[in-house]
Formats: C-alpha cells, structure tokens, sequence
C-alpha cells in the first residue's frame, strides 16, 4: 500500500482507484432507476410543447377573426359616419381604371426609375414594381396618385422629387 502526503491529505493510492470505481457504479445505477422516470417526463413535456403550439394557434385563428369582425363592423358602421365629399371621392377613384402600361409608358417618358416612381406616389418601390408586372392592383387612395403622377409633365415630376 503506497502513501502520498500532498499539504495536510494524505491520499492512498489502490483505494483512490477503488472510490472512483465505486462512485462510476453509483452514477451508473442511479441513471439506470432514472431512465424510466426520465423517459415518462420527456413523453410529457412533448405532450405538453405541441398542445402549447396547438394552443398558440388557436389563438392566432381567434385573434384574426376578431380583427375581420372589428372590420365588418367598422365597415357596417363607417357609411353612417361618412360625409357626403368623402362618398364622392370613392366614387372618382372607382372610376379611374389604372393601366399598368401606362405606368411604365409615363415613368419612361418621364425618364424615372420605379424607386423615384415610387417616391413621387408616395409608395414603396416594390409597389410600383407589382403594379407595373400586373401582380397587384394599387388601392384607391393609390388610384388618385397615380392618375395625377399621369398627368405630370417632367419638369414639375422632378421639382417634386427634388422637393422631397
């Protein structure tokens, strides 16, 4: 039997080896009564993780249907509230039929491109690239801006521009 002295513990070497081979086969048989237990609890937390996901969209779906509702009915109560100038102006915006050729052929003739296209209809750049491909059809207030981009002469489009 062989004895180290190292500061004030005095350590004995075979049995160093014996409480490490002790310890490991603690460990292990701890883990092996564990594993059932563990294996129990990770079946429910994957239980519980995807009725949570379940959950988050339901109420996604809810809360979108809450918002189309809210829409209906500001929709339903809207036209009672509206005056008279305000119907008339969605009537002329109705009226106006965009032509996404005719937006290319005037932002050509004006010699702009679709970012500054986009900054004199106060849009984003990608919007003009949409209604220009055909992909999207500009809302009315769009309509408005559109039609009086239309009738710009290039002086006064790039006065505006400037302006901004």
């Amino acid at each position: 039997m062989e004895i180290k002295k190292r500061g004030t513990q005095a350590t004995i070497g075979p049995m160093n080896t014996f409480s490490n081979a002790f310890r490991a086969e603690v460990v292990r048989m701890a883990r092996k009564e564990l594993k059932p237990e563990l294996q129990g609890m990770r079946k429910a937390i994957t239980g519980h993780r995807s009725e949570i996901a379940a959950l988050k969209r339901e109420v996604k779906a809810l809360t979108s249907q809450l918002k189309a509702t809210q829409r209906q009915i500001n929709r339903t109560d809207a036209p009672k509230t509206k005056a008279p100038t305000e119907d008339v102006n969605l009537k002329k915006s109705r009226q106006i039929h965009f032509n996404a050729q005719a937006l290319i052929d005037k932002r050509a003739a004006l010699g702009l491109t679709q970012k500054q296209m986009a900054l004199l209809l106060d849009a984003s750049s990608l919007s003009v690239y949409k209604w220009e491909t055909g992909q999207v059809h500009p809302r009315a207030a769009q309509l408005e801006r559109i039609a009086g981009a239309l009738k710009l002469g290039k002086r006064e489009a790039v006065a505006r521009l400037n302006q901004q």
